[in-house]
C-alpha cells in the first residue's frame, strides 16, 4: 500500500482489491457479540446470511455462515437474539464487499445477559445516573404528554385510558416504535430525542408490557439509558409488571410498576381535585365568615361605648357642668365684691369721722400763720403776736385774718 500512485500511474481495480483484501485477510479469526437481524437461509441453500447488530450503535455487519449449522441449532435463531460468534474477515475479491465468516454461533443465555446488566447498573450507579438528586420533578398538570410505547399495545391503552379518566382534557402526543428486537433502542432513542425537544410536552412516558427478560432488554441498554439521563424534559418509566426492573427504571425520573399506574400518576384526578377545591373554597367561606362575623362583633362593641352610643351627651354633661361652676364663680366673686364694698364703706366711714373735714364740719377751724414765709398751724396763742396775718380755713372754705390783740 506505500507504493506511490499518481494520476499518470493509478492502481487499476484488481490491484487495489488485492491489497485490501490481504490487509484484511491478515485479522485471523476474532469473537464479536451482537443482536442477530435479518436472516436469510434459502431452502436448498448451502450458505445463510444475517446481519449482526451492534444493539449500542447504529452499526452493522454481514455474517455468512454454513446453512447446516443454522438448521441444527436447538433453538432455532431469531431476530433479535444476542449471540455470540467466531470468524474470519473475508473480503470478496470480485464484489469488492466485506463479510464475516462464522464457523460458531453461541446464543448468549440468561445468565450472562444478568451478569452484563449488573456490571452496566454498578457503572451507571457510579457514574451517578441513579442519583435521586438529579431527578426532576413532574408538572401537576402537564400541558402535553409525550407517550412512546409499542402500536395499538395494552400499554397504550393502559396509559390512556387510565389518564383520561383522572383528566379528561389530557393532550397526548404519541410514537410508536418497536419494544423490543433489534431496532427497538434505535427506536426508542430517536422518540425520546424527538419529544424532548418539543416545548409544549411537559413529561415523557416510555411504557411496556411485561415480558421476559430478552423481551426487556432494550430498556437495559446503556445507550437508552443515557439518553433518557439527557433529556430535559422529565422521563416516567413504565416497563413491564411489578417484579421487572430494568435499568431505565433507575435513570428514569419517575418509576411506575405498570403503565396502568404512568396513566395515573401524570395527571392529577379530577375528581379529587375538584374536591379539593370545594373543600378550600368552604374553608375559605367559613373564614372569611368568621372574620366578618368577629369585626361585626367588634363594631358593635365599639358602638355600644358611651362615646360613640351618645357622642352629645358628654358634652351636654359637661356643659351644664361649665355653667354651674361659672355660675358658682360669678356668685363668689359677687359675694367677695360686696364683703370688700362693704369694708371700704365702713373704712370711709371711719376716715370721716377721724379727718379734719368733719371736725371743721362741727364748728371748728384751722388757723396757719402765712406772714414773713412761715406756713404753719397754729398751735398756742403764743405762735400768733399782734399783727400776725393768719389764714384760716373752716368747713366750707377758707379766709385771712390780722391779729389786733390778744384776748
Amino acid at each position: 500500500m506505500s507504493s506511490p500512485t499518481s494520476p499518470e500511474e493509478p492502481w487499476p481495480v484488481r490491484t487495489v482489491a488485492r491489497k485490501i483484501a490481504d490487509w484484511i485477510h491478515r485479522l485471523g479469526a476474532v469473537w464479536v457479540e451482537g443482536q442477530i437481524t435479518q436472516i436469510s437461509l434459502r431452502p436448498g441453500a448451502a450458505t445463510a446470511f444475517l446481519q449482526l447488530r451492534d444493539p449500542s450503535a447504529d452499526v452493522s455487519l454481514t455474517l455468512t455462515c454454513a446453512a447446516n449449522m443454522l438448521r441444527k441449532m436447538d433453538p432455532p435463531l431469531t431476530d433479535g437474539t444476542r449471540v455470540v460468534v467466531h470468524g474470519r474477515p473475508v473480503f470478496y475479491f470480485g464484489r469488492g464487499t466485506l463479510s464475516l465468516r462464522v464457523d460458531e454461533i453461541r446464543p448468549v443465555g440468561i445468565g450472562e445477559l444478568l451478569a452484563r446488566i449488573e456490571r452496566l447498573r454498578q457503572l451507571l450507579k457510579a457514574e451517578g445516573l441513579f442519583d435521586p438528586a438529579r431527578k426532576k420533578p413532574l408538572p401537576f398538570l402537564p400541558n402535553r404528554v409525550g407517550l412512546i410505547t409499542g402500536r395499538a399495545s395494552a400499554a397504550e391503552h393502559d396509559v390512556l385510558t387510565n389518564a383520561r379518566q383522572r383528566w379528561p382534557a389530557v393532550q397526548f402526543e404519541i410514537r410508536n416504535v418497536a419494544v423490543q428486537g433489534a431496532s427497538a433502542v434505535s427506536q426508542i432513542v430517536s422518540a425520546l430525542q424527538e419529544l424532548d425537544e418539543l416545548p409544549e410536552v411537559d413529561v415523557i412516558v416510555l411504557a411496556r408490557g411485561g415480558g421476559s427478560v430478552e423481551d426487556l432488554l432494550p430498556f437495559s441498554d446503556e445507550a437508552l439509558c443515557r439518553a433518557v439521563a439527557a433529556c430535559r424534559t422529565p422521563v416516567v418509566s413504565a416497563i413491564g409488571h411489578e417484579p421487572d426492573s430494568p435499568l431505565v427504571d433507575h435513570v428514569a425520573d419517575v418509576r411506575c410498576s405498570t403503565p396502568t399506574g404512568a396513566g395515573k400518576r401524570v395527571v392529577p384526578d379530577v375528581a379529587e381535585e375538584t374536591k379539593h377545591v370545594h373543600q378550600l373554597r368552604d374553608r375559605a367561606r367559613r373564614a372569611l365568615h368568621g372574620w366578618v362575623d368577629r369585626e361585626r362583633r367588634l363594631l358593635e362593641a365599639l358602638r355600644s361605648r358611651p362615646v360613640l352610643a351618645d357622642p352629645l351627651g358628654p358634652l351636654e354633661r359637661r356643659a351644664e357642668e361649665v355653667g354651674q361652676l361659672r355660675d358658682r364663680a360669678r356668685r363668689a366673686m359677687t359675694t367677695a365684691l360686696t364683703a370688700e364694698q362693704h369694708a371700704l364703706t365702713a373704712t370711709r366711714s371711719r376716715l370721716t369721722a377721724l379727718g379734719p373735714a368733719a371736725t371743721l364740719a362741727r364748728g371748728y377751724a384751722i388757723v396757719q400763720r402765712v406772714d414773713d414765709g412761715a406756713d404753719g398751724v397754729l398751735r398756742s396763742v403764743a405762735d400768733a403776736p399782734a399783727g400776725a396775718r393768719l389764714r384760716v380755713r373752716v368747713a366750707d372754705g377758707a379766709f385771712h385774718a390780722v391779729v389786733a390783740e390778744k384776748g
